[in-house]
């Protein structure tokens, strides 16, 4: 199982509450929200449904609300598998700053994303300076 690490995060401050709970109150009467963006009717599955009550009853509150999106980082065992090599190898990359590694205390921890634009590199023909006559 991976790692979660926080990538991103935004911090709102709370609502005036009898706003908000008046908003929490008339979604939570419905499983089906649906919202106006730009001039187009969506309506929100049932996932982001549930986040936006939870966003609300916070505000509500008096809380200030902060968003983060959650990144998987793999361990050396898990990367290495990922990129098809050894573990001892790929601490020799990460080791040499071929491929990024962030440390959790003496942790290893690598992002595929790192992965895969390594194995990319290696993926592409390499140029040779000699031609065939």
């Amino acid at each position: 199982m991976a790692t979660p690490s926080l990538a991103k995060s935004a911090s709102f401050p709370a609502l005036d509450p009898r706003t908000a709970t008046k908003l929490a109150h008339a979604l939570a009467e419905s499983a089906d929200t649906t919202v106006f963006v730009n001039g187009t009717t969506l309506q929100l599955p049932p996932t982001a449904h549930d986040a936006l009550i939870e966003v609300l009853h916070r505000m509500a509150r008096g809380d200030e609300v902060s968003i983060s999106t959650v990144e998987e980082l793999l361990n050396t065992s898990q990367a290495a598998q990922m990129a098809g090599i050894s573990p001892s190898y790929l601490r020799k990359l990460t080791d040499g700053g071929i491929i990024p590694v962030e440390y959790r205390g003496t942790h290893r921890r690598i992002r595929p994303a790192a992965i895969e634009a390594w194995l990319a590199t290696r993926e592409q023909p390499a140029a040779t300076g000699t031609g065939t006559q």
